[in-house]
């Protein structure tokens, strides 16, 4: 009974107006996908859920009917405390995410604590061809392995990756961006040498160009390698 009590209070919870808002910023939603609840009530709302024992009804019950219940899911997926159980549904959920804001908002806290174990899963799903299991897998790579875990591999395997999917792409970019924010020596000679494909070279030296933590003089010299 949890499913229909989790959606009662997610109506309960709606806005209308943040629902028409918010499905302007979701491609291929409509309001019919859509409840309308804030990300501030998803999360509260979470973080009651995942203490509860019968929280895996709603977890195993996929997939959702509406982007509210994805965003719900995500966030219960961020408050498991045990690795092992965490990265087990992480990876049932994520062949049902179909937009970028479930993927890029789940983020499971546990996860900074096994960044060995998590990287097995990473190489895991940096081979799917699912567009947000691909674009998860490269936006983990980014929030855990960017600054003491860092390895020249990581950004070698994305710089290798060619998609048609602008979501990949973009994450792609955002990946490099913030790599030259964090490791600007190392990371550079990716764009010298041109190895992205031309339109993510392009966003990713727009995205470091727009950063704060990239310097003006980094700046006026990237803008020089734009293609």
């Amino acid at each position: 009974m949890i499913n229909e009590e989790i959606r009662d209070e997610l109506f309960r919870l709606q806005d209308t107006k943040y629902r028409d808002f918010q499905v302007k910023l979701i491609p291929g939603k409509t309001v019919d996908d859509m409840i309308g609840v804030r990300t501030p009530d998803l999360r509260k709302y979470a973080k009651q859920l995942a203490k509860r024992d019968d929280v895996d009804e709603f977890l195993n019950t996929l997939p959702h009917q509406y982007f509210d219940e994805d965003q719900l899911h995500a966030f219960i997926l961020c408050e498991i405390k045990d690795y092992d159980t965490c990265i087990e549904k992480v990876d049932a959920f994520l062949p049902f995410v179909d937009n970028w804001a479930t993927c890029d908002q789940m983020s499971p806290k546990i996860f900074k604590k096994h960044k060995d174990e998590l990287l097995v899963w990473i190489d895991k799903w940096m081979t799917s061809k699912k567009t947000y299991t691909l674009r998860f897998g490269i936006g983990m790579l980014m929030e855990h392995f960017l600054d003491e875990d860092f390895d020249i591999r990581y950004p070698e395997r994305i710089s290798k990756i060619r998609s048609e999917e602008y979501y990949v792409n973009m994450m792609i970019s955002w990946y490099f961006a913030t790599a030259l924010a964090k490791q600007y020596d190392v990371i550079l000679p990716f764009i010298k040498d041109k190895r992205l494909s031309s339109w993510t070279h392009n966003k990713a030296i727009q995205k470091s160009v727009e950063s704060y933590r990239i310097t003006d003089e980094q700046k006026a010299y990237l803008r020089t390698l734009k293609v």
